[in-house]
């Protein structure tokens, strides 16, 4: 790639175009595509600019063939097996099994709602884990007397919360293809994920909102504002869901339980997957001195595909082969906003918008202003596309360059690993309590609620520990 071209200010019209129409047409992958649009055009209009061409069509080719590289690929990689393993633990019915075993732990409401959210912990995917925590859940949550917003609200707050602290899943991999598509200090995907593992720790918002909900679980924190007159009701007058409220009801429910086995083996098929999968990045890191997540989700898929092959779970190859379709195409989404970040970022690059950005803040941006204004703009953009991956996309090219610029260039600084957590942590805000967001309606799904019940109950919940957060990263 040539050298950037500086074009000041309106370096900056791609990445603010596509935010701004991510908050109007609440889709990340339009805004992403139509922001790396703007940034092609741009620059087939400046003469010094022969990185594309004089055409826009051509440009926008070129962009992709010269932004989408090996790397690339091996972060898709990534990301489609672990679809695939995902898709062969339903195939072996040790998800639903795993989830019964967990449910019997207690009746009582303290019991039912520390269960719920424990299961949080061991289904960890934010799609699977309300769909089928709630379902398992419900029956024994109608009998607490609990109502169907605070199950909602457990199931929502131990979704997208929980997957972002592990950094060996899905998650983990999109966000470490964003942070090796920036490059900067970061050389490849597994720096990058390394990077991304190392400011977890400093991610205030899902560790508090996983606390702050166990205190609520547990009743050490009481219930205030819309949550407390849904439990008063429900526990008084024993109606778990409001006079005219409208339940939703998943019509996902039959895909997740209809792959029942008779006797599903949990260790063989389940527990030793996941062994594998950190066995294999925990030794290749200090074997190899790299984290080897590819070649561990592939071991892992293939043994449980084997296995399930000669149980009879899978009928043959062909069967077999559709699971791997089936796992692939639902992670397709975030392989494409995974490509359009990185073209977006090579647009921004090539404009010198990073350049322009340090130019303009070094004259009074501090690092804890940094820090909070980052998780505060993400948790906008996040809350109102309903994306917490999209925003990550959006933001994650404006941040780094300025956390890079405070830390002279070394990823390996407290202030990067500041601003990375606040960007994800301002996504997971959006994530847990936008209306509109994928995991928000799944949870409302899983716990048979009205969906903007749930999302009433639970937004002063959300916005605390939002509040709380920010004055953290002000101080520390």
């Amino acid at each position: 790639m040539e050298d950037a071209v500086s074009f000041g200010i309106w370096s900056l019209v791609p990445l603010i175009f596509a935010i701004s129409t991510a908050f109007f047409t609440r889709s990340a992958i339009f805004s992403l595509f139509a922001g790396c649009l703007i940034g092609v055009v741009m620059m087939d209009f400046d003469p010094s600019a022969t990185l594309f061409g004089f055409n826009p069509a051509a440009g926008f080719v070129k962009l992709i063939a010269d932004s989408l590289d090996g790397e690339f690929i091996r972060i898709c990689v990534i990301i489609m097996f672990i679809g695939i393993l995902f898709e062969l633990f339903k195939r072996a019915g040790v998800l639903v099994a795993f989830a019964n075993k967990v449910s019997n732990t207690g009746t009582s409401p303290k019991q039912v709602k520390f269960t719920t959210w424990l299961m949080g912990f061991f289904i960890v995917d934010d799609y699977f884990s309300p769909l089928m925590t709630g379902p398992i859940m419900r029956p024994l949550s109608d009998r607490a007397k609990i109502s169907r917003e605070k199950l909602a609200f457990i199931l929502d707050a131990t979704t997208a919360s929980v997957c972002v602290l592990i950094p060996f899943m899905a998650w983990g991999a999109y966000i470490g293809g964003l942070i090796a598509a920036e490059g900067g200090p970061v050389g490849g995907p597994e720096e990058a994920i390394a990077l991304f593992a190392s400011s977890i720790p400093y991610n205030v918002y899902p560790i508090l909102l996983i606390i702050f909900t166990l205190l609520i679980c547990l009743e050490i924190i009481p219930d205030f504002s819309f949550m407390k007159k849904a439990e008063t009701r429900a526990r008084e007058e024993g109606k778990v869901l409001r006079d005219g409220a409208i339940p939703m009801v998943s019509e996902d429910d039959d895909d997740i339980f209809d792959q029942k086995q008779d006797n599903p083996a949990l260790f063989w098929d389940f527990a030793l997957p996941i062994i594998i999968v950190f066995g294999t990045v925990i030794v290749s890191y200090f074997v190899f001195g790299s984290l080897k997540i590819t070649e561990a989700f592939i071991t892992a898929s293939i043994y449980l595909g084997i296995s399930l092959y000669f149980k009879g779970y899978v009928k043959n190859f062909a069967d077999l082969t559709e699971i791997g379709v089936k796992g692939s195409k639902s992670v397709m989404s975030a392989i494409i906003i995974t490509a359009l970040a990185y073209c977006i970022n090579t647009v921004t690059k090539g404009l010198g918008a990073a350049e322009f950005i340090m130019a303009v803040t070094d004259g009074f941006m501090t690092p804890g202003l940094l820090v909070a204004a980052t998780f505060f703009i993400t948790a906008m953009i996040s809350f109102s596309t309903g994306t917490s991956w999209g925003a990550f996309a959006l933001m994650i090219p404006f941040v780094l360059p300025i956390a890079y610029g405070f830390s002279g260039g070394v990823a390996q600084d407290p202030i990067v690993y500041k601003a990375l957590a606040a960007v994800v942590g301002g996504g997971i805000f959006g994530d847990h309590s936008s209306p509109v967001s994928d995991t928000s309606v799944l949870s409302s799904i899983g716990a048979g609620s009205d969906h903007m019940d749930h999302v009433i109950t639970q937004l002063p919940y959300a916005l605390t520990v939002g509040f709380a957060t920010i004055l953290i990263y002000l101080v520390i």
